[in-house]
């Protein structure tokens, strides 16, 4: 069966975080299934520690998890702000969504220009101009908005919630959006959504790879609002790869460790600070990297990442690590296998081929 042809039935969405899907669980009770070439395999993601070895690094993502969606009102009409990415003027790129009680999934056209939103506790804001990028971003969804009458960062830690979608039970509170390795911006910039495939991991599991050899690289790259109706290609963010892991990605490549990033957020940073020569040099800024397999990947050998819809764009990343055969081979294997989808489901590794005499799963 092809990618194209393969259907994930709904109930595989993962309604709720793995901890409260029964007693005795934690973030970590979800299960990895962990694809090398032609080869798939089926663990508990537990397990990670003993797949991966000394050596390898893990590039992760610190963007904290905002609570980024904000009732308001246009007119009369009751709508819902996404904010999803903060400017370098100060404006913010918003989403209006119609709330419908079940995860604001219903789009809203955003214009026309110069439309005023109010907000809780008396703020507000009016949209300039559409989002631009690669050509028209989101189908208009996306505007540039001043907001007046307080600050984001104040707004959104008040009267703020995460974003969630209709495939999931319930609003739940931000911590069970917000990840080990985030770190506070000090302007209040973060992620409209979760980086989510290092939602699973625990101190107690870090601590464990960390005595296994296994070292972390922190960048940070501030995630927008994505479709729920369309899969879109992603639209520039902002990013930073700090001088220390740029320098430590360098070193483990000399040393023949194998880098691996944890999310496509970590390989888009990354990839945005390689040189053509596949040297990471620290970077900060903006990024419309697009990551496909006609323009591949130059440091990122292996990617531990969430199931994405078998259509999205981000399967195109998947592509450029691993190759189109791994990726439909360990797609098929998840739906065979009931294997749970989206922010709080299961997680997939994709890790390079080795000598069966040295492989470990």
């Amino acid at each position: 069966m092809t990618r194209a042809a393969l259907r994930v039935p709904e109930e595989l969405s993962a309604r709720v975080p793995a901890e409260r899907r029964g007693p005795g669980r934690g973030r970590d009770s979800v299960r990895l299934l962990v694809s090398r070439g032609e080869r798939v395999a089926h663990h508990g993601f537990g397990e990670l520690p003993g797949l991966l070895r000394a050596g390898d690094l893990l590039v992760v993502n610190t963007s904290p998890t905002l609570a980024a969606a904000v009732d308001g009102t246009v007119g009369d009409a009751r709508v819902v702000v996404h904010f999803s990415t903060r400017g370098d003027d100060g404006r913010w790129a918003v989403e209006l969504r119609d709330p419908d009680g079940r995860g604001t999934t219903r789009a809203r056209a955003g214009g026309p220009q110069g439309t005023r939103v109010r907000l809780a506790g008396g703020a507000g804001l009016v949209l300039e101009e559409p989002v631009g990028g690669h050509g028209p971003v989101a189908g208009g969804r996306l505007w540039w908005a001043r907001v007046s009458g307080g600050e984001v960062a104040e707004l959104l830690r008040a009267h703020g919630r995460p974003i969630r979608y209709a495939y999931t039970e319930r609003d739940e509170p931000l911590s069970a959006y917000q990840t080990v390795f985030e770190v506070p911006s000090p302007d209040g910039s973060g992620s409209a959504e979760m980086p989510s495939a290092a939602r699973p991991f625990t101190g107690r599991l870090v601590a464990e790879l960390v005595s296994r050899g296994v070292r972390f690289a922190p960048v940070s790259l501030h995630t927008g609002v994505s479709s729920a109706e369309a899969h879109e290609p992603p639209y520039p963010e902002r990013f930073a790869v700090p001088e220390a892991s740029a320098r430590l990605i360098n070193a483990v490549r000399a040393w023949d460790g194998r880098v691996i990033a944890v999310g496509t957020t970590a390989v888009r940073a990354v990839e945005s600070a390689a040189g053509t020569d596949g040297v990471v040099r620290a970077r900060a800024g903006w990024t419309d990297l697009v990551v496909t397999p006609e323009r591949g990947v130059r440091v990122v050998e292996g990617l531990l990442t969430g199931l994405h819809e078998p259509e999205a764009s981000h399967l195109l990343m998947l592509e450029a690590v691993a190759g189109r055969a791994a990726v439909d081979r360990g797609y098929e294997a998840a739906v065979r296998g009931r294997y749970l989808w989206h922010e709080f489901g299961d997680l997939h590794l994709l890790l390079p081929e080795e000598n069966p005499h040295t492989e470990r799963c």
